[in-house]
């Protein structure tokens, strides 16, 4: 291989499921449902593309056991009415065609059989156009399987999702979204949550305050204003420490009944960007200057390392000034 040949980007289909984890390809965390599915249709087939991983990119046919899909009702029914829901969906999937960004409208499940019996089988086919998306995918999530029965939403469960695909990047960790883009990956059904308002108080709010109380990271969305209206959020996430981790493992093993009055407590102190390392605020004009000295820089990533590299110093008598002079230093190092 030539020193300077780019190594080959690994292929969504080689990483493993394992006992505790699952696979989604990345191209399915993002997607747009042009028919709004329901929090029981997104995990059965979260566990539909696991159950089918080893030959995912293969026209067969895979099986797997109603009661594997059924979680803890005893009813095949809602698993038949998700299923039908899953074949009559439609999404929209962001790919790239002959250099260019493409949208690729596709069904999220093909031809199936289930079986009459209680204890029966389900059999089924991923289509065409989605294999080959999931061949060619090299960016997913790994999903906790304990985290995903345990989020009580789908908008919890989506951003979840949308977490892990970009906990893992290495420098980055905020992404900006149009309010339009949001309300289509999480699945908000058209005509409703049409302001800021209600999508922050009946979607977004309560999808944060499980996130934070159940993953691996502490998550923020951020409103932002063209004139007066809210047009775009960004979306920030930041690792846990130990303590925090251990918070959320605990949590799981807790029953739901009272998790809200739990972790509301616990969870929203730890938002990124609040404090710094010493419990002071950073004001919002620091971030701007940031943005204005470094333009293409992700700020809240330097910010990370900023809180990294200080923790164990003594305070900042100003910690906007330090947080700035930070930055300067770790631009001149790190040139883009």
């Amino acid at each position: 291989m030539a020193r300077d040949a780019k190594p080959k980007p690994v292929r969504t289909i080689e990483a493993r499921p394992n006992a505790d984890t699952l696979v989604k390809p990345g191209e399915l965390v993002d997607l747009v449902e042009v028919t709004p599915l329901t929090l029981a249709d997104r995990r059965i087939y979260n566990q539909l593309l696991e159950n089918a991983w080893d030959a995912i990119d293969k026209p067969v046919t895979h099986v797997i056991a109603k009661g594997d899909l059924r979680g803890s009702h005893n009813s095949n029914d809602r698993v038949g009415e998700s299923i039908e829901r899953l074949m009559a969906c439609i999404v929209k999937v962001r790919i790239t065609r002959d250099g260019a960004p493409a949208i690729e409208r596709v069904q999220l499940l093909g031809g199936n059989i289930e079986s009459s019996r209680r204890d029966g089988l389900f059999e089924y086919e991923i289509p065409t156009r989605l294999r080959k998306i999931i061949k060619d995918s090299t960016v997913f999530a790994r999903l906790q399987r304990e985290v995903m029965f345990a989020l009580s939403s789908k908008y919890a469960l989506t951003l979840y999702e949308m977490i892990q695909k970009r906990g893992k990047l290495r420098w980055r960790s905020s992404e900006r979204f149009s309010l339009e883009d949001l309300r289509g990956i999480l699945g908000v059904p058209k005509g409703k949550l049409t302001s800021w308002s209600n999508l922050k108080l009946r979607a977004i709010e309560p999808a944060l305050l499980e996130v934070n109380a159940l993953s691996d990271y502490v998550v923020s969305v951020e409103p932002i204003k063209t004139g007066r209206r809210v047009t775009h959020v960004e979306l920030r996430w930041w690792a846990k420490d130990a303590s925090s981790t251990a918070s959320a493992e605990r949590e799981l093993q807790f029953s739901k009944v009272g998790r809200k009055v739990r972790t509301q407590a616990d969870t929203l102190p730890a938002r990124p960007g609040w404090l710094d390392a010493r419990g002071q605020a950073l004001r919002s004009e620091t971030y701007e200057t940031a943005r204005l000295r470094h333009p293409g820089f992700d700020i809240y990533h330097v910010e990370g390392e900023w809180r990294a590299w200080s923790k164990d110093r003594a305070p900042a008598t100003d910690p906007d000034k330090a947080f700035l002079a930070f930055f300067r230093t770790f631009a001149e190092r790190n040139p883009i």
